[in-house]
């Protein structure tokens, strides 16, 4: 690696966790000989085996930067002097701090080939990983509640402090809910071989932008297990930090390229459940800083912890009913509900003839509460629907079910599924004025609802009460229709 002259001689950086001198050439990590809960370097026999795995772990993605660990004769790392065995400190090259990944972002300077390097070295790493059943526990549901749990206790003591105590008291209750009805989602993780050794702390100021490439420096190194993640959950971390710098284009390509390196689908709840971890992760470790000293940590925290919260919210996994009368533009407002939100579509209308053995858009005459419409057909499909509904909650995805939802039954027996699943449910009702929706259906055609005028005037008499339901109009359309649900679901921003 070609050397550029040192601005600056010597100068020491400070961590929570260690000390680096920066001398010429040459960067010197020491220890601190302190026990954070999740780390514990109180011996100099836990220094030296962490100072050890630190140089050999971090040769996978920086072999020229790790030279390797030396120890300061007389120093014992606590203040003492005439230790015969001396402070073990990891020996490293000096990196440019004008190439650090952090201050590039900052000025603003153009790192799309940048990021696209740094997805394929993960990718790389990734693939290469060893895997095991060790490995594979890590990255179930259990595991990583744990690690939320541990996080979550260390920083409960600066609740109303340093952090926001009404926004902290909801991570842990959107964390937990997450969590209980996904298992299946990490199970699938899991059988597909997405756990890995990775790194466990990617960020952008550890991230060297050099001519000849990337030098990725300080994985995790002091507990095998909190490397063990999966790769998505890696990744994760430097697209976090970079969204944290403001980079959020930025932070979207590498995940783009990631999953497109590993053959990842990359469940969107996920990914954002992921995004949040990390972003907790260091919203404690900034109120570990402030703990000692550092008072700027406490503004770090707030923003880090507003930041998981926000990806906690974007990927509560919902149930949504989006209900109505024949023709008041209930599946033009369900799909276009599902397509903002990246949610799968159901429709009972589509399941009916499905189950009929009949094409969706086969015309057939809708005959109310008879053949295919009575009361014994109507219960299956429903139940079919909910239980294919019911699935996809369980590994994550959001859904959305168009069908009539008239009767208050069927709608109790929907939230019971939402409930099981912990998933947020919703109510979503069309409205459209009366005289609009017979013209409408009238005119309708190719469409997989069998109702006509008669059935929707049976079915506006035996309709139950919708209290619970936000109500929308269609008249103008579906898209002004979606507006109006806006406010009401934090709809992420069209296109």
């Amino acid at each position: 690696m070609p050397m550029t002259p040192v601005a600056r001689y010597a100068a020491v950086r400070e961590t929570h966790s260690a000390v680096v001198v920066l001398l010429g050439y040459r960067a010197l990590k020491v220890k601190k000989p302190v026990d954070l809960g999740f780390l514990d370097f109180r011996s100099r026999a836990q220094r030296q085996a962490a100072c050890r795995r630190e140089v050999v772990l971090n040769r996978r993605l920086a072999p020229d930067v790790y030279l390797g660990v030396a120890s300061v004769r007389g120093f014992d790392g606590v203040g003492g002097v005439g230790a015969v065995d001396g402070e073990p400190v990891v020996v490293m090259r000096r990196m440019p701090d004008e190439r650090r990944l952090t201050t590039l972002v900052r000025s603003g300077q153009p790192l799309d080939d940048v990021v696209v390097h740094l997805a394929r070295m993960m990718a790389a790493l990734h693939s290469a990983s060893r895997r095991s059943p060790e490995i594979s526990a890590q990255g179930r549901r259990d595991a990583l509640r744990s690690r939320w749990r541990a996080s979550l206790r260390q920083a409960r003591p600066f609740h109303g402090g340093v952090l926001d105590r009404e926004a902290a008291n909801e991570i842990e209750r959107l964390v937990e809910g997450f969590l209980a009805g996904r298992e299946a989602l990490f199970e699938r993780r899991v059988a597909a071989g997405r756990i890995v050794d990775g790194h466990g702390d990617l960020i952008c100021d550890d991230i060297f932008c050099l001519p000849d490439g990337p030098r990725v420096l300080d994985c995790l190194e002091f507990d095998d297990s909190l490397r063990y993640v999966d790769g998505l959950d890696d990744i994760a971390f430097l697209a976090m930090d970079l969204e944290y710098l403001g980079a959020q284009e930025l932070a979207g390509l590498l995940v783009d390229r990631y999953a497109e390196y590993v053959g990842d689908p990359v469940p969107p709840a996920l990914l954002q459940h992921y995004l949040a971890y990390r972003a907790f992760v260091r919203a404690k470790i900034n109120c570990l800083k402030y703990s000692q000293g550092d008072v700027s940590a406490r503004d770090a925290a707030r923003s880090y912890a507003a930041l998981a919260l926000r990806h906690l919210r974007a990927g509560q996994v919902r149930l949504i009913l989006v209900g109505g009368l024949p023709a008041a533009g209930k599946s033009a407002v369900a799909g276009l509900l599902a397509d903002r939100l990246g949610a799968v579509l159901l429709s009972s209308d589509h399941l009916r003839k499905e189950m009929a053995g009949i094409s969706p858009l086969a015309p057939a005459t809708g005959v109310y509460r008879r053949g295919r419409y009575d009361e014994g057909h109507t219960a299956r499909t429903y139940e079919e629907l909910l239980h294919r509904a019911d699935e996809l909650l369980g590994v994550g995805e959001t859904v959305v079910l168009d069908a009539s939802w008239t009767h208050a039954r069927l709608r109790a027996l929907a939230a019971d599924s939402a409930a099981r699943a912990h998933a947020e449910f919703v109510g979503v009702e069309c409205c459209a004025p009366s005289s609009l929706r017979r013209a409408r259906l009238v005119a309708r055609s190719e469409d997989a609802s069998d109702a006509d005028p008669q059935v929707a005037d049976r079915m506006a008499v035996d309709a139950d009460p919708w209290p619970d339901a936000i109500r929308v109009s269609s008249a103008t359309g579906a898209g002004a229709a979606l507006a109006e649900l806006v406010p009401h679901l934090d709809l992420p921003a069209a296109g």
